[in-house]
């Protein structure tokens, strides 16, 4: 009796390392599929009996339910033996440069409550099977290459109450039924929302109760109402400039200010600054080839990075708001009227904004060795910065945060200083970037308060 109550426990370990190992296997397998150069994945291994224990991946008993990698750094291809992880609920990979196709197979993790593939640089058409994930509630395929109809099949996902496919190049019509989503963005498209004109592309940003919800929605109008007062005094007062076409500076037209979820943009500019220009639309997309991925490089919290360059052959970097940040609209606000504004040869110099509808870029003169992070932490690179180059990069970054301390007409506090935001000239001088966590003091204050905890 002993050795058979002995052969049936050998039995149930030996069921669940079968279990754990075709999930390793098929783990082991998307890691194959991309590239990892911040080793987040360096303990994905398949030598082990059990992926649980994993980083970034979450188990429930022996079987694997969620695989959270936001923001990783990871590039390539997310392979096809996702499906083989069969008790999945959650897959959020949001914040990459993972390319390719999406896979059809997706469809068939029937448990997939959560698929998070925004910001990426996914490119085709969103997958038919996609309609099958019967208990999916959140989709997000916003920030993407995604190009075709939205499919039809996913207006039977019954569960669904969240959706965002903003900010790809979709076209035709949106199937009613995801119009009735409780949630919903479809902005940054080429998409007939209805036939119905009345009917918005976007639905629903907030994710708080009935009462939450009526006490936001009491606020927005008031505050709506407040912005569209402001707006028009603007407006009318903008109205009494004519255009001036001097050098590369530009007044923009009325057409060009622009009302953004009941907040308007107001730009701070002082001055006929010679240097600072509002670019059109059109001229930031024939400078990044159509924002093409041969183009792109990186991707932030703010939005994709695109190289480009304009016809007198000056290189540019464009930062790309991505449509549905609203964290991305302060930070573009605040960059655009603080950077232009400061002028040291250690912090980066912004050329000019673009505003044209839901688009919102910011042009910065485009720095040939990127940022000191993609020297420091890469055991070849890093060999290239010997003693003497150090200092000099370790001077540059303390003359410009003592420029912003002490010596500009507008007392500064970055908030945000790190490795990635050190941008390296050809001749690998530090530039100081990213001023959208900045905060700005009088000239007579030598310390302040912050309310909440932010940056680096």
């Amino acid at each position: 009796m002993k050795l058979l109550a002995f052969g049936l426990v050998l039995l149930g370990c030996l069921q669940g390392f079968v279990t754990c190992d075709y999930q390793v296997t098929a783990l082991y397998e998307i890691k194959m599929h991309l590239i990892d150069e911040n080793d987040v994945l360096n303990d994905w291994k398949n030598n082990q009996m059990t992926p649980c224990g994993w980083g970034n991946v979450i188990c429930q008993g022996n079987k694997v339910i969620a695989i959270k990698l936001s923001s990783t750094g990871l590039r390539g291809v997310l392979s096809p033996s996702i499906a083989e992880l069969t008790t999945l609920q959650e897959l959020v990979l949001d914040g990459n440069t993972i390319s390719g196709g999406i896979p059809e197979a997706l469809g068939n993790i029937s448990s997939l409550t959560i698929l998070n593939l925004g910001n990426n640089i996914f490119n085709g058409s969103i997958p038919d099977s996609l309609g099958r994930l019967q208990k999916l509630q959140i989709l997000d395929l916003s920030e993407n290459l995604l190009t075709g109809e939205i499919p039809v099949s996913l207006s039977n996902l019954s569960s669904l109450h969240d959706i965002n496919l903003s900010g790809n190049s979709l076209k035709g019509e949106i199937p009613e039924q995801l119009l009735q989503v409780a949630q919903y963005n479809y902005t940054g498209n080429h998409l007939n929302c209805s036939r119905n004109s009345t009917i918005s592309c976007e639905k629903g940003t907030t994710k708080a109760g009935p009462k939450t919800k009526s006490i936001l929605w009491g606020l927005a109008a008031v505050s709506s109402l407040l912005a569209v007062i402001f707006c028009f005094l603007f407006c009318f007062g903008l109205i009494k400039f004519r255009r001036l076409k001097k050098g590369k500076w530009s007044v923009m037209d009325r057409s060009e200010v622009n009302m953004h979820r009941g907040e308007e943009i107001v730009w701070d500019i002082e001055g006929n600054n010679p240097e600072f220009t509002f670019y059109e639309f059109s001229q930031v997309l024939e400078a990044t080839n159509n924002f093409s991925v041969e183009n792109k490089l990186g991707q932030g919290g703010f939005g994709p990075v695109y190289k480009g360059q304009f016809p007198d052959g000056l290189d540019i970097a464009v930062k790309r708001l991505a449509s549905h940040s609203g964290q991305g609209l302060t930070e573009f606000k605040n960059e655009v009227q603080l950077i232009a504004k400061l002028q040291h040869r250690n912090l980066v110099r912004l050329l000019g904004c673009c505003s044209q509808g839901e688009e919102k870029m910011l042009i910065y003169e485009y720095l040939l060795n990127k940022s000191l992070d993609f020297f420091i932490f890469d055991e070849t690179r890093r060999t290239l910065l010997n003693w003497d180059r150090r200092l000099v990069i370790i001077e540059g970054i303390a003359q410009g945060l003592l420029y912003l301390h002490k010596h500009s007409r507008l007392r500064v506090i970055h908030r945000d200083v790190k490795a990635s935001n050190i941008l390296l000239d050809s001749e690998m001088n530090p530039k100081i970037s990213d001023f959208g966590l900045a905060k700005m003091f009088s000239s007579n204050d030598i310390e302040g308060n912050t309310q909440r905890v932010v940056g680096t």
